[in-house]
Formats: structure tokens, sequence, C-alpha cells
């Protein structure tokens, strides 16, 4: 009986299938030749590797930014969009960072230097670059990312030293099997690979081989007097590489550790102590090639906390990143081949960059920054992403929540605005894409104005998504204990004031500022709970679609300059400026906008027509807006605003249909009568005192 349950059967064969068919397998030098002639793309280098990586998990280009989305991180196809990034501004900054890999592959610079990602604690760069590191791994799984690498066999044969243990040895730093060509021929077959090569940039390869493998090779030659094809035939296997982080292949992650005991061998290798009794300490096989650097080769390097190194350590990058080569103590140097990444927060780079001592290194960076996101809908994506990823309880996340953690978080790192026609606020909604056409707000201008006044750049400080999805957390379980089955932003506004002195990374000369931003965000969820309860109170949806319908007919008939048939008589008469104006108003639209408004639903109206679509006014947001405000105006003369302040009779049949309301739009039974009690009482208030 099977059923529902995986069989080990079924298993096996999925892993069997997701595995390369050659990967155990072993080939002739000859075959390779032949396989690179077939297929350029397998000798490429690391920067054209990683490079086309990007492209194969597919992208997206946005024209109205500029900027193309890498559908590794923007959809996240191998996780099925559990680690998704959200917002314009990290989408920018992964351009930027392909963009700077791409040109490695050009050979154009950025290759030799190291690519650092800069941002506040929080801000995405380390999740990014394990991602990177995630996809490699996977690409070089597939037939379109495949490399190889060479096994020496048989040593033993020809090299009367070699220890028997010794007898096949992996090249110690997976050089491409290309480097067991001597450069002359080397380059010949280069040269006719670049003429089948269907790429932006060309093959390239002039390094020597490790200090172990050119041992064996001038070991081989001198046996069989110089006859390469002797050597590669008797003693070099090919072997399929695969990019494995676990197994610090291809793929390398290195931290600082204590500084007494980090030295530079962690990077670039050391002495194997068990081989020196076999080969004597100079001998090249008593070489570790175990250093970060080695581990790394043909794929990936990552430093994290990069800057944190001492200013010493920090030099062995000088030639791993300008000359790509690496020189090991009691070694000769090796040359290598790998995209070197970094992260860092800012301390540490306001550190090192006002050093003067650290002026080559500087200079050897190309930085990316990573700033917190500015846009608080898609920060309310990252935190909707943690609920989705944790075991969360059954509880129901009420309309507004994370929409008003992100916006509490965006206010804390935007830039305050010069002008005095935007507040704060005004700037975080226009970041939000909230802009009606009529508001005299220019974001482009905001956002130049910003990087203007901005020590690094905007977005680089603030509070960090960790903090307040630590607190939404926080909110959800104390709601869980206090037998609430939902959580609202009145619970997480607590947390965060009670918390914001507690976090280590906020400091102590914002706090003040903080608060008021809470305030601030405060008051924007009380409009937005007041509508709510609003449209709960008065919403008829066949209303707003007859109101919709007649708007648009007394417009198009305004803007043909025509007559409309009366709904009563029947009689033709000119549009009604009244009503038309009675709508326009909900929007504060003033007499001198009112045909550019009227101009704007019409040419939606006809674009909708083109497209098949029906008018549908719940379609078009500001039309939405200003019917729902004209239809509230025409009915809350009918509503008994005193049942509103009177919370505890909940079982009135009025209250009840209002509650019911608000759960079509989202909101738990709870949570109703919390934003009833909340809300509720300051319409009653407001519309009881006119």
């Amino acid at each position: 009986m099977t059923g529902d349950i995986e069989t080990l059967e079924e298993l096996s064969t999925e892993y069997k299938e997701s595995m390369p068919a050659d990967l155990r397998e072993t080939k002739s030098f000859d075959w390779y030749l032949e396989e690179v002639y077939e297929d350029p793309k397998i000798a490429r280098n690391a920067h054209q590797r990683v490079a086309d990586m990007f492209d194969y998990y597919g992208t997206t280009y946005d024209e109205t930014e500029g900027v193309v989305e890498y559908q590794l991180a923007s959809e996240d196809p191998l996780n099925d969009g559990e680690n998704t990034f959200y917002g314009r501004v990290i989408h920018q900054s992964i351009h930027e960072f392909v963009n700077k890999v791409k040109s490695g592959a050009r050979r154009l610079g950025p290759e030799r230097r190291i690519k650092l990602l800069l941002g506040p604690v929080g801000s995405g760069k380390s999740h990014f670059d394990k991602q990177v590191r995630q996809y490699f791994e996977d690409y070089t799984l597939r037939e379109e990312g495949r490399m190889y690498t060479f096994e020496w066999r048989n040593l033993c044969d020809v090299v009367q030293d070699q220890d028997p243990a010794d007898d096949t040895v992996r090249s110690p730093m997976n050089q491409d099997p290309l480097v067991l060509l001597p450069l002359e021929q080397r380059q010949r077959v280069i040269d006719d690979l670049n003429e089948r090569l269907d790429a932006p940039y060309t093959i390239q390869n002039e390094q020597s081989l490790d200090p172990e493998s050119e041992f064996y090779m001038d070991k081989l030659l001198a046996y069989y007097e110089d006859d390469l094809q002797q050597v590669l035939e008797n003693h070099v296997e090919i072997v399929r590489l695969v990019a494995d982080e676990n197994k610090r292949q291809a793929l390398e992650t290195f931290e600082p550790k204590d500084k007494k005991n980090q030295d530079e061998t962690e990077l670039t290798g050391d002495v194997n102590y068990s081989k020196i009794a076999i080969y004597g300490e100079s001998d090249p096989r008593a070489f570790d090639y175990s250093g970060a650097f080695c581990n790394a080769n043909r794929g990936i390097f990552s430093g994290e906390e990069l800057l944190k190194l001492q200013r010493e350590f920090l030099y062995d990058f000088l030639h791993a990143t300008q000359e790509q080569t690496i020189k090991p103590k009691n070694n000769p140097r090796i040359d290598i081949d790998q995209v070197i990444v970094g992260r860092t927060n800012m301390p540490e780079y306001k550190d090192k960059k006002g050093d003067e001592k650290m002026e080559a290194f500087n200079d050897r960076t190309k930085r990316i920054d990573f700033p917190y996101v500015l846009s608080y809908e898609d920060e309310a994506s990252i935190y909707e992403k943690m609920l989705n990823n944790a075991d969360v309880p059954d509880i129901n996340v009420e309309p507004h929540t994370l929409e008003m953690a992100g916006l509490f978080g965006v206010l804390t790192r935007v830039e305050e605005p010069d002008a005095e026609t935007v507040d704060l606020l005004s700037k975080a909604k226009a970041y939000n894409g909230e802009i009606d056409e009529g508001d005299d707000i220019d974001v482009k201008k905001l956002r130049e104005e910003a990087e203007g006044k901005a020590e690094i750049g905007e977005g680089m400080i603030g509070v960090s998504p960790r903090f307040i999805g630590d607190e939404i957390a926080e909110a959800i379980m104390d709601s869980k204990h206090r037998s609430r089955g939902f959580l609202s932003p009145l619970t997480v506004f607590n947390f965060f004031e009670e918390n914001l002195e507690h976090h280590g990374s906020i400091p102590e000369d914002q706090f003040q500022t903080y608060y008021r931003y809470l305030e601030t965000v405060r008051e924007e969820y009380k409009e937005r709970a007041i509508e709510d309860v609003r449209h709960a109170l008065a919403y008829d949806v066949d209303e707003i679609q007859r109101q919709g319908e007649k708007y648009m007919d007394h417009v198009m008939a305004y803007i043909d300059d025509d007559t409309i048939e009366d709904e009563l008589t029947g009689r033709e008469q000119e549009p009604d400026e009244t009503f038309l104006r009675s709508v326009e108003e909900k929007l504060d639209i003033p007499e001198d906008r009112k045909d550019d408004f009227r101009q704007e639903v019409s040419n939606w109206v006809s674009r909708r027509a083109r497209e098949g679509e029906a008018f549908n006014p719940q379609d078009n947001e500001r039309l939405r807006r200003a019917l729902e405000r004209k239809l509230w105006e025409d009915k809350k003369h009918n509503i008994n605003f005193s049942a509103l302040v009177s919370a505890n009779e909940f079982d009135d049949d009025e209250r009840s249909s209002w509650i019911d309301a608000l759960m079509e739009q989202g909101y738990s039974e709870g949570g109703a009568k919390e934003v009833l009690e909340f809300a509720g009482a300051e319409v009653a208030k407001a519309e009881m005192e006119d």
C-alpha cells in the first residue's frame, strides 16, 4: 500500500534523475577536447559562468526603472518562491551586482575587483549572497552550467618516491583541463573555440598549472621524453566538477575569527604536515590546498563581514584580485579564478574608508549598496514571507497590520524632504506609488535630493526588518497567550513602543524621532480604519456600480459637448455639473483641474473598452475612492451613530451587520469588534458633531 506516501524507490529515482549522468564517470582528455569544441562554454571562467547563471533562471526587464529583475531573486524558482526579494531598491542593487559580474566576464576590469556588498544590518545582502551560492550549486549540476577538472592516475608507475596513497591525485585547485596543454598549443585551441562561441565574451585561459600538478607534469614529460600525448592518455582522466559549499568545492565562505588565532594560511593554504615526513618540507606535494581561496577556485569566494579582518590580513586580497594569484608561505604562487564577494556593514566600511593605509585595498573594491526597502508595501511582503515560511499559530492577521509595520520601518529610513509641500509621510506614500495625477510630487527629484543629503545613500540607516519581524512574532505569541485569535496593528504598535529602546541596533539619539514616526503611523492607521468602518456602514456594490455608470455617462457627454437623456423624464438635458462635482470634490479636485480628471477617467474607460473589459469603477482606484466617499455622504444620515459608541451592545442586529461587513473585508470577528471600538467612535464623534 503506497497511497500518498513516498516510497524509497520513488525517492531514489528522483534523486538519480537530478544528478548529472556523467557525475561518476571518468573521461579521456581527447573526449574533453572534442566536447569543448562542440560546446565552448564548458571552458568559461568563473565570472562568465556566474553571469550566465543569472540569465539561465530567467529575467524580466522593468522599462520604467531601467532595471533587470533576475528571477532567481524575484521568484526563487528552486524553492517555490520561499526566498524572494522585494522592493525596487533591492532589485536595483542585484542588477548592479550582476552588471559588475558581466563586466568582469568581458574582462572590463571588475574581474580584478572585490564585489563589496554594503548595507545596514538586515538589508538582505547576506541572504542574497547565500542565494547566489545555492543557485551556483544547482547551475553546475545542469547541462548548461557544467564544468570539468582532472585527476592524475597511475603516478606510482613513474614517480619513484610517490606515496601509494597518492597514486591517484585530484587537481588540488580543480583547474580546467585545458591548463594541461602548454600555453602556445592551448592558445590555438582557445582561438578555435572563440570562433565557435556564441556569447558576449571570449574564452581566455593563461593560467599555469598549480605547483603540485606542475611537479607531476614535469616528472611525466621527462619519463615520456616530452610526449604530451602519452602523458595525457596514460595518466590523466577528466571528471565532472560540481560546486558544493558543504564540500568546500568551487564555493567557500570565510568569516573573521579571533584576531590572535587567524593568519593568512586560512586563505592561501599551509604545509601538509602529514606529508612532510614522506616528501620533505619544500616538496610541492607536501602542501595542503585547503585555504579559502583554493577551495573557491572556479566558483565563488564569499567573505562574511570582510572589513572586520585586520588590515594586514586584507593585504592577501590585493594579489587575489589584481593579479588573480595567491602567494602561500613555503609554496610557489598559485593562479586563481573566482568571483570574490565581500559583505560588510556601515561602521566597518566607514572605518576602513577613512584609513589612508587601506587605499590600495579600497581601490580594488566595487561597492554595491544594499539599502533597506523604501516601499512600505514591499516591506510588508517581507513580513508576509516570514510568516508564510514559519509555523504560525492559527491567527488572523488583520488588514493594514503588515503595511503599517512596513510604513513605520520606511519612515525611519527615508531622508526628510526639503520641499514644503511634501512631508515625510507623503514622501513614503510617493515611494510606494501612491501618487495621483494631480499631486505635485516628483519622485525622481525626491530620490536625487535624498541621495545628496544622505551620508552614503538613502535607506542605509533606520529600523531593520529584523526588529520589526521580531516584534510581529512577539505580538503573535502575546495574542495567542491572551486567547486573541487575531493580530491587529494596535497590538504591533504597542510592541514597537515597548521594545524600541531595548534593541541594540537603534541609536539612543533616534528614540524620540522614532516615537514621533510611530505616532504618525498610528494616525495613518486611524484614517484607514475609519475608511473601513465607513465602508462597512454604507457600502453597496450595486449602488457604486450604478453611480459609476451615471458619472461616466455624464463625463462622456461633457467631453463630447453633448446632451444626455434624463433617467426620469427621458428628455435630453445638459450633463449634470452638480452631480459631477459632488463626486470629484471627494478627491479634493479643484474646479480648474476637473477637465484633467474627467479626461483621465474617460481615457481609462476607452482603453478598457478596446481591451474588451467591461466598465467597473472598482478597478479604478481614484474613481472608486470618490464614489465610496459620495456614497457615504448620501447614506450616513440613515445610520444610528449612537450604536457605534455603545461598545457592549454586540448582539444588536445593526452592529452585527457591521461586523459581518468588516469580516468581508478580511477582518476576524474579534478584529472587527476592535476596529469598531477604535475607529467607530471617531466616525460617530465626527458625524454627531456635524
